[in-house]
């Protein structure tokens, strides 16, 4: 079956309207009114249903818009404290063609809805120039996106003072280092103008449908006080949304318990910014009266499972943040566990890892698809916004997954197709994907792009660039120093526990 573009009705098998929470209803067809679904009923129509499976479009509550993934730039087997400088080991790019290829990956694995903490720059263009060019990246591949203006104003190279961290390094790196890492801070007013301005940008040129703009601190241990307050205030003032990190590692652990012994979550509350305008990326290492007061704010918080397997983070305690009433949602953070951006294939190995052991259950699929596909447009969109049904009236963004590739086997006509998804559903299974009744994936392809073509063009470009500039060669081999210099520095409590 191929949809046109425009169809005002999507016939299936099988339905996964609330997938955990109803079953699934078999011949349905799906009315689609503008940008919203109409009626859902038995379809009358003569034949059998075309074989297919629809569900909700998953949502990636946490990501960067990074087209190349960590094994490409030798990153492989960090940890994140040495891995994040590698994201600089290629040059700039057009960021138009990088974040079009990014989002295009991820509306081929079925997510409509995606966060953009937007921490690397491209460079080259004035900032408001880059945003346009990333927010009409996804108007062209169909996704909406948060774009989160990214916000910082210290520690550059580790979880401490700069010019203390470069006096720990072998001599031979320093300068380089400081080069390329030192941060240079920008008063705050100039931040928050530029998170202005973007926003106009947005409003004029009519891309709101697309895009919504918000705060993106970086995190605590890379964001003064003084910032954090005005962000808080800000945020208050004009309902934008925040988007940060917090206690992704445990080196940031040891560094939030020594720079805020009464507790790093409280430390966010006095200030203002825990908030259901809040979305917290990863909280690995966060302790259950911190979920407690994060559930009591009605903040978010982004699951990050296969990124915080590759960087050896940890594993989140996302059963204990149900537990506490916490609202938790799926990012893939450019790390899905293939580096390929495959939400179906995340959300069946989140399930795996926390559901629970024996006969005991800590996580239903219920819970697991308010993770994968209810939650995170609040991330995305803001806290009014929601997703993740198919009911009438709701946001008409659909996934349709290919029967006979799923149930290849096809035994039995009285298993629960849910069970099929959440045993082996993955991104090779899509075969079209709707974004507010438009058709934007069909056959695995991009619709509103060429992709293979943008794709190719960016390699090119990048390849070039990499010939033409030797010195990112050297850049590679320092890093692999830094690395080397920052383990012992971080294991032994040299980085981070001082507050002095």
């Amino acid at each position: 079956m191929s949809l046109a573009p425009h169809s005002d009705a999507v016939d299936c098998a099988w339905l996964l309207a609330e997938p955990g929470l109803r079953p699934a209803q078999a011949g349905m067809r799906i009315a689609l009114d503008g940008e919203r679904f109409g009626v859902i009923a038995p379809r009358d129509a003569a034949g059998p249903a075309p074989r297919l499976l629809a569900l909700p479009a998953r949502a990636n509550a946490h990501d960067h818009a990074r087209t190349f993934r960590s094994a490409t730039l030798g990153a492989f087997g960090q940890p994140l404290e040495s891995w994040l400088p590698f994201l600089g080991t290629v040059p700039g790019m057009d960021p138009y063609l990088c974040a079009a290829t990014s989002f295009a990956r991820s509306l081929r694995h079925g997510v409509a809805n995606l966060m953009v903490h937007y921490t690397r720059v491209q460079g080259g263009m004035d900032y408001v120039d880059e945003a346009r060019a990333v927010a009409r990246a996804a108007r062209d591949v169909g996704v909406r996106i948060g774009f989160a203006v990214a916000m910082r104003d210290r520690h550059g190279i580790a979880y401490d003072d700069d010019a203390a961290v470069l006096a720990l390094l072998r001599p031979g790196i320093r300068d380089a280092v400081a080069r390329r890492l030192a941060v240079q801070p920008v008063e705050p007013a100039l931040q928050f103008a530029q998170v202005d301005a973007v926003a106009r940008m947005v409003e004029e040129e009519g891309l709101g449908v697309h895009v919504t703009v918000q705060y993106g601190p970086t995190a605590v241990q890379w964001c003064g006080t003084p910032l954090l307050e005005a962000i808080a205030r800000a945020s208050v003032d004009t309902g934008r949304p925040v988007h940060m990190h917090l206690l992704e590692t445990r080196y940031q652990r040891d560094w939030a318990d020594a720079h805020h012994p009464g507790g790093i979550v409280r430390f966010l509350d006095a200030i203002g910014l825990l908030s259901p305008r809040l979305t917290l990326a990863h909280c690995t290492w966060a302790r259950p009266d911190e979920l407690a007061l994060i559930a009591e704010r009605g903040a978010t918080i982004a699951v990050n499972t296969s990124s915080n397997l590759g960087l050896q983070s940890g594993i989140a305690p996302l059963a204990e943040m149900l537990r506490q009433g916490c609202r938790v949602a799926m990012g893939l953070d450019g790390m899905a566990f293939d580096e390929d951006d495959d939400a179906l294939r995340e959300m069946r190995l989140a399930y795996a890892l926390h559901r629970g052991w024996g006969y005991e259950r800590a996580m239903t699929p219920a819970q697991l698809w308010s993770f994968a596909a209810g939650h995170g447009p609040r991330s995305v969109g803001g806290a009014l916004v929601s997703g993740g049904r198919i009911a009438t009236s709701a946001p008409a963004d659909l996934v349709l997954l290919d029967l006979e590739a799923l149930d290849d086997d096809a035994l039995f006509d009285d298993i629960d197709p849910l069970e099929l998804v959440l045993a082996r559903a993955s991104g090779r299974h899509v075969a079209q994907v709707l974004v507010g009744g438009r058709l934007v994936v069909d056959a695995g392809r991009v619709l509103g792009i060429d992709e293979p073509a943008l794709r190719a063009e960016l390699l090119a470009r990048m390849r070039a660039a990499l010939a033409a500039d030797p010195s990112h060669a050297q850049w590679r081999r320092t890093l692999g120093a830094l690395a080397e210099d920052l383990g012992p520095l971080y294991r032994e409590g040299r980085i981070g526990r001082c507050c002095g």
